[in-house]
């Protein structure tokens, strides 16, 4: 059986998760430290990064993109790029987005400085980026219920890679209760939709070691 290992602090390894289960693809799960760079593991990935899958000939994939596009590729009749060479072509746009312009105006400064340093032990939170994050967040859910208005799912008629990592970027900041849902009513209902997706029960069963979820994290109707 294939092995991922992750870590369920990174928003890329939600989206690997969650893109795994969808598409009915068994493996094992193993939490990896990354920052800890553990020997065996940067033999396997040496920018010892997760995600890392480790495949059962012994070959690894690195990467969630990459992860993502090497098993959707093995389900063609159930893509999460999408059905059509138009939704396919949004949900890359939409990966991009979520992946490079959310992380770094959002995640980086919430879950960067509130998580991740103090997993990682690497110093005090900076409170002038964690208001960025929080005050940025605002425009980025606007967005998504604007695309939930027109749509089905965020890239188009069916459920999506855009949607796995939106949700693995959302659901880490909604486990620290950052997430102003009192505010964005279409956001927030494209939200409970996936968090009532059998994909997604696992991420909301975990904890992290020492951070204690917000009250209504893994409650399907908040």
């Amino acid at each position: 059986m294939w092995t991922l290992y992750h870590h369920p602090s990174h928003p890329g390894s939600r989206k690997v998760r969650l893109a795994l289960s969808e598409l009915n693809l068994p493996c094992t799960v193993e939490l990896e430290s990354y920052w800890l760079h553990r020997p065996e593991f940067t033999r396997l990935n040496v920018a010892s990064e997760v995600p890392v899958l480790l495949l059962d000939e012994g070959q690894s994939i690195v990467g969630d993109q990459a992860i993502c596009e090497f098993i959707d590729e093995m389900k063609p009749d159930h893509s999460l790029l999408g059905p059509s060479l138009e939704q396919r072509s949004e949900t890359r746009r939409l990966l991009q987005w979520f992946d490079q312009k959310f992380a770094r105006e959002v995640t980086d400064n919430i879950i960067g400085e509130k998580l991740m340093k103090r997993l990682t032990h690497s110093g005090s939170p900076m409170a002038d980026a964690i208001r960025a994050g929080i005050a940025n967040i605002h425009y980025h859910l606007d967005y998504i219920g604007w695309l939930t208005e027109r749509r089905n799912w965020l890239a188009g008629p069916t459920y999506s890679l855009a949607d796995c990592a939106a949700a693995a970027h959302i659901s880490l900041i909604d486990y620290l209760g950052d997430v102003p849902w009192a505010d964005h009513d279409d956001a927030r209902n494209w939200y409970m939709k996936v968090k009532s997706r059998p994909s997604f029960r696992p991420l909301l069963s975990e904890t992290m070691a020492g951070v204690t979820p917000a009250s209504h994290y893994a409650n399907l109707d908040f």
